[in-house]
Formats: structure tokens, sequence, C-alpha cells
């Protein structure tokens, strides 16, 4: 009865048998494992870890090719640092400012005056050189008197040039509506009356007669004044002083010209 029970359970009876397979084929991959003794096999028997030992160096070994490419990377790395930084101090010491030097500052002590330095006699040559020197003076004042007439002289051909240009004067177009009293008003005389005004700016242009209701026409005239000289109100009163024809007079339009 025992016997027939085991049978039906999955109890792994050969199992050093698949050990020492794994063994011996990492074994041929990767040879023999130092310091690993190869256990008796038997029925109950367990085999030696080696194929975990072989993972483990298969696993240092490629660390190791990892860590020497990291090696060589760092050192190229290092190589191009310093190529920069040669070149880099290259360049600040070919700078201009690089090569301006700090003034260098003379330490006196209290009890020690500095005594200035002493004028050295002019040679001759030097006094030659200063002979030189006044005689281009000279010669700079020359030309610094014609460059002032020329300057005088070109402002004053601008400013007679100016005074030669006529002044903008301004001017204002107005239409004027003028009404008769009744429709039995001259208006041929009406508009001659108001044409006969006649003032210093003052310039008469179109005319028209524009019905308004009941037979009654009115004026509406269009004239041209300067402003500083004829304005709205004088035209009006001008105009109103033909009493026997003119009723009022209204300003219909007014621009500036």
């Amino acid at each position: 009865m025992a016997t027939n029970f085991l049978v039906h359970e999955k109890i792994w009876f050969d199992k050093f048998k698949y050990d020492d397979a794994e063994r011996r084929f990492y074994e041929q991959m990767n040879g023999p494992v130092a310091g690993v003794s190869r256990q008796s096999s038997g029925p109950g028997a367990s085999s030696s870890p080696s194929g975990d030992h072989s993972k483990l160096i298969v696993r240092i070994t490629s660390l190791e090719v990892e860590n020497q490419s990291l090696r060589g990377m760092v050192q190229e790395l290092q190589q191009a640092v310093s190529k920069l930084e040669a070149q880099l101090n290259m360049l600040e010491k070919s700078s201009p400012g690089h090569r301006a030097t700090a003034p260098q500052t003379q330490h006196v002590s209290p009890m020690r005056q500095v005594e200035p330095p002493t004028k050295k006699p002019a040679t001759p040559a030097e006094d030659d050189e200063d002979d030189d020197i006044d005689l281009c003076g000279s010669d700079n004042e020359e030309e610094d008197k014609e460059a002032a007439q020329l300057q005088e002289e070109r402002l004053r051909q601008y400013a007679e040039k100016k005074a030669k240009k006529p002044a903008l004067v301004a001017k204002s177009s107005i239409l004027l509506d003028v009404k008769p009293w009744d429709d039995e008003t001259d208006m041929a005389q009406l508009e001659s009356c108001v044409r006969s005004i006649q003032l210093d700016g003052l310039v008469w242009g179109a005319s028209k007669l524009v019905p308004v209701g009941y037979g009654i026409r009115k004026l509406q005239i269009q004239c041209v004044v300067e402003d500083d000289k004829v304005g709205t109100d004088l035209l009006e009163e001008e105009i109103t002083k033909f009493e026997e024809h003119v009723q009022s007079v209204d300003i219909a339009a007014f621009n500036k010209i």
C-alpha cells in the first residue's frame, strides 16, 4: 500500500541527475570551477551550486569589460578637457586685456617724503621741436579762422534765402446764405450789392439761387478770406448794411484751406 501511495506522489527522485547534467553543461561552456568539490551522487544527495557560480563568473567578466570601456571613455574626456584648458590659456594670453599690466603702486613710508622729479634742461634739438609745434599751431589757427568765416557766410546765405521765401497765409473757404425779405426782392440786385463789398483779403466766388418756399429764393454765395484780415462777423455786418434787400445772413459751411 505504501508503494502504491508513493507512485502517485510527485516526488523528484532523480534531481541529482539533472544537477549533474547542468553542472557538466556549464563546465563545458565556461570551464570547471576552481575550489568546488564534486559530491558523490546518490539518492538524497545534493550537488554543488555550480550553475550559480558560472553565472556569477559570466556577470563579473561582463562587468570588467564594461569597466575597461568606461575607463577608456573617461581618459578621452580628460584629454579633451586638458586640450580645451590649454586653448583657453592661449586665448587669454593673446588677448589685449591680459597684456595690460596693472600699475605698480609705490609704497612710501610716512617718515620719508618723495621728491618731485627734476626737470631736465631742454636740449637744442628739443627747442627746435618746440618751434615746429608752434608753427603747426599757427597753421591750425588760420584754418580755424577760415572755417569760421565759411560758416558765417553759409549762415548769412541761409538767412537771406529764408527771408525771400513768402510766408504761408492761413485762409478759409466760407459759404454764405443771404436771405431776402420776400419773393418780390430783386435777387440780381441783391447779389450785386453783396459783391460790391471789397475788403483786403476777401475774394468772392461762385453763387446760385436756392428755393426756400412760397416762391422765395435765397442767395448762396462762396468766398475765400484770409483769417488774419477778414472774419465772419465782419462779413455779416457788411452784408446786413443793405437793409432794403437783405433780411439775414447765415454761414452754411466753413472750411480751412
